[in-house]
C-alpha cells in the first residue's frame, strides 16, 4: 500500500536535504521539508549545519504548578499552549543554530547531562552535536514554550514502497481513521509525512495505528496526530502480537493513551518522540506484556510519562527495561507501576533516564499498587532529574481505581545511583507505605540515592507499621 509522493519525489528531498560539514566530510544531515500547508511554529527558527530544518508546534499543558496542584478536573484547552520540535538526522560532528523571536539573553540545553553549553549571538543560539539524542533548547526562561530537538541516528534498510507488505506513507498529509498491520507488515511513515488520524464512526475507540500478530513494525520519521478525535476516545497506538517494533516515530495529541500494546511479547519500542496535553493522555502503557525493551524515547504528556499496568486476566508483565530515555514531568508520574495492577509483575528495570522538568503534583519514580498484584525486582538506576517535586514512592493500598477487594505486595525494590536537586513539592520526598502486615512493603535498597547535593538519609524517608528490611547505602 503507497500513500503520498512517488518515491522518486521522497528520493529527491531527502537528497535536498543532505549537506556536508565544512570542518568534517563525514559529517552529513538529511531534513526532510514540512508538507505544504502544514502548521509550522512561527517562534524558532532551526538550521543545522547548512540545512534548514522545519520546526512545528506541538500543544502542551501552560498551567502553573501551583495551578496544577488545584486541578480537580480535566485540563481545557484554553490551559494550554504551543511548544516546538524539530526533527533530522545526522552523522558526524554537527553545528546548530537556533534563531528565537526575540534577542537571547540567556540559554539552557537539557538534559543537562549532556554538558552543552551553546553561544550566544543577539537572536541566535548555537553547539555542537555529535551524537544522537533528544534536546530541549530554553531561552529566556521560557519553559512551556521550548523547542524540542530530535537527533536522529541516519535511518538504515529504509522499507520499499512497492512491497505489499508495506504500509506506506510518504512526505505530504494523511488522513486516516484506521491503520491495522498484520502478521509480517511494516506502517512505515517518512520523514516530512503526517498522519492525522479521525473519529470512526463505527468504532470510535479503536486505535488509529494497531499492529496485531507476529513480526509487526512501526517505524519511520514522521509525525502521526491525534488532535482531530475527541478527548479519551482513541489511542494513537496499539498493539497485541509478538516480536513488534516501534522506532523513530513522533507521536502528537493522542485522545487517549498514546502508546499502549497489550498481551505482547518480545517487543522494541526505540527513538519514539510522544507530546500530548489531555487528561488521559498517558506516553506509554505497557499492559501485561513480557520481554519489553523501551530505549532512547522522549516523552512530555499531561498524564502518566512511561507505565506499567496489568488488568484482571490478561496474563502478567514480566521482564520490561527502559533505558535512555529523556522525560517531562507534567502532571503525574514520571516512570511508575500501577494504578491497575491485577495480575503479577516481575523484573522490571528503569536505568540511565533523564527527567528534565517535573511540574507535576505526583512522584517521579513510583510503585503504585492499587489493586492484589505481587510486584518482586524492580530497580531504579541511574536516574537523573533537573528539577524534582515529589520523589520516591512504594505504595500499597485503595484507590478510586481500585476493583479488587485484595491488596497485593511490594519486594525487592532497589532505588540506586539516583540524583534529584533539591526538591520543590510538598513533603514527604520520599515514602514507604504498605497496607497490612499481609499486604507489605519489604526488602527495599536505596544506594547512592542524592537529593539536593546530600545523601538520602533514613530519616528522610516516611514509613508506616507496614515496611521492613529497608536499607540506606551509605
Amino acid at each position: 500500500m503507497r500513500c503520498g509522493l512517488a518515491p522518486n519525489l521522497l528520493l529527491v528531498s531527502f537528497v535536498l536535504g543532505v549537506s556536508a560539514a565544512s570542518a568534517d566530510e563525514a559529517a552529513s544531515v538529511i531534513a526532510a521539508p514540512a508538507p505544504a500547508g502544514e502548521p509550522l511554529s512561527t517562534e524558532f527558527t532551526v538550521q543545522v549545519e547548512k540545512t534548514p530544518v522545519a520546526v512545528y508546534p506541538a500543544r502542551v499543558c501552560s498551567m502553573t504548578p501551583e495551578q496544577r496542584q488545584k486541578l480537580s478536573t480535566q485540563a481545557s484547552i484554553a490551559q494550554t499552549a504551543l511548544t516546538s520540535f524539530a526533527s533530522f538526522d545526522f552523522t558526524g560532528t554537527v553545528q546548530v543554530t537556533v534563531s528565537a523571536q526575540e534577542p537571547v539573553t540567556a540559554v539552557t540545553v537539557l538534559p543537562l547531562s549532556a554538558g552543552i553549553h551553546p553561544v550566544i549571538t543577539g537572536n541566535t543560539v548555537t553547539f555542537p552535536l555529535s551524537h544522537p539524542g533528544q534536546f530541549t533548547v530554553e531561552i529566556n526562561g521560557h519553559w512551556i514554550d521550548s523547542l524540542h530537538l530530535f537527533a536522529n541516528p541516519v535511518e538504515t534498510n529504509v522499507p520499499d514502497p512497492h512491497d505489499p507488505n508495506v504500509i506506506y506513507f510518504g512526505p505530504g498529509v494523511h488522513h486516516v481513521q484506521s491503520v491495522k498491520a498484520t502478521s509480517g507488515q511494516t506502517i512505515y511513515v517518512a520523514a516530512g509525512a503526517v498522519v492525522y488520524g479521525e473519529a470512526g464512526p463505527v468504532n470510535p475507540r479503536e486505535t488509529i495505528i494497531d499492529l496485531q500478530g507476529n513480526g509487526v513494525t512501526l517505524r519511520g520519521r514522521g509525525i502521526i496526530d491525534g488532535s482531530l478525535c475527541p478527548r479519551e476516545t482513541r489511542s494513537l497506538f496499539g498493539a497485541t502480537g509478538t516480536n513488534l517494533t516501534v522506532e523513530g516515530v513522533i507521536l502528537r495529541d493522542s485522545s487517549e493513551f498514546t502508546l499502549c500494546p497489550r498481551r505482547s511479547d518480545n517487543m522494541k519500542i526505540e527513538n519514539v518522540k510522544i507530546f500530548g496535553w489531555r487528561s488521559n493522555s498517558d506516553g506509554m502503557d505497557i499492559c501485561n506484556c513480557r520481554h519489553v525493551q523501551i530505549s532512547h524515547c522522549f516523552v512530555r504528556t499531561f498524564d502518566d510519562l512511561i507505565v506499567l499496568k496489568t488488568d484482571k486476566g490478561q496474563g502478567e508483565l514480566r521482564d520490561v527495561t527502559v533505558t535512555g530515555c529523556v522525560l517531562w514531568n507534567e502532571f503525574a508520574h514520571a516512570l511508575s507501576l500501577g494504578a491497575e495492577l491485577r495480575e503479577p509483575l516481575s523484573d522490571v528495570h528503569f536505568s540511565d533516564c533523564d527527567i528534565i522538568h517535573d511540574k507535576g503534583r505526583e512522584w517521579l519514580l513510583r510503585i503504585y499498587n492499587c489493586d492484589s498484584a505481587p510486584v518482586t525486582n524492580v530497580t531504579f538506576d541511574h536516574i537523573r532529574a533537573d528539577e524534582a517535586r515529589r520523589l520516591m514512592s512504594v505504595w500499597i493500598g485503595t484507590a478510586v481505581w481500585s476493583k479488587q477487594p485484595e491488596r497485593g505486595h511490594a519486594d525487592h525494590i532497589v532505588f540506586s545511583n539516583i540524583t534529584f536537586p533539591e526538591p520543590t513539592g510538598r513533603q514527604p520526598w520520599t515514602e514507604l507505605i504498605g497496607f497490612d502486615a499481609a499486604h507489605a512493603v519489604h526488602d527495599v535498597t536505596f544506594q547512592n540515592v542524592v537529593i539536593g547535593g546530600q545523601p538520602l538519609k533514613l530519616a528522610d524517608i516516611q514509613q508506616n507499621a507496614f515496611v521492613t528490611d529497608v536499607k540506606v547505602v551509605p
